[in-house]
């Protein structure tokens, strides 16, 4: 199965310029604590950042600094792990497990965002894939129980 069947195409954005206050409202409305900052291309728009909710509080509430002297691109990470569309499950986990990150933007073949991979969305494939095994399970008992009666 590809990424790009398992994220989530709704993506919560903005760009490195906005404000942080910009992005707690964001996060709030949206219900989510992901932005994925992005930049305009000619193909549409590329991740360049991310800013989680954690980012804000560690980096600018716990350090008591100003929110109106940081913008998101001041407190966003750049070291972004992407994953493409047609990446398939196991190995985009075995990437995030390995960065230690479980939020990833999903690009397209020009890198454009198409949307985000959260480990949640992962876990909950994953348990939709386990409850489909079981079936099998049950469905073979079943009819071997049919032919035997």
């Amino acid at each position: 199965m590809s990424v790009g069947y398992v994220c989530t195409r709704e993506v919560v954005i903005l760009d490195a310029e906005a404000s942080i206050r910009e992005a707690a409202r964001l996060m709030r409305k949206h219900h989510v604590g992901t932005i994925v900052v992005v930049e305009k291309v000619t193909a549409g728009l590329r991740p360049v950042g991310i800013l989680t909710d954690r980012d804000i509080v560690v980096q600018a509430v716990a350090l008591e600094v100003g929110l109106e002297e940081v913008t998101v691109g001041d407190l966003m990470s750049t070291d972004l792990l992407v994953a493409l569309e047609t990446d398939d499950v196991p190995s985009t986990m075995e990437r995030m497990k390995k960065k230690g990150v479980r939020r990833t933007p999903v690009v397209d073949g020009d890198g454009c965002l198409v949307g985000i991979v959260t480990a949640d969305d992962l876990i909950e494939f994953l348990a939709s894939q386990i409850t489909d095994l079981a079936g099998v399970i049950a469905r073979e008992q079943k009819l071997e129980a049919e032919l035997r009666a």
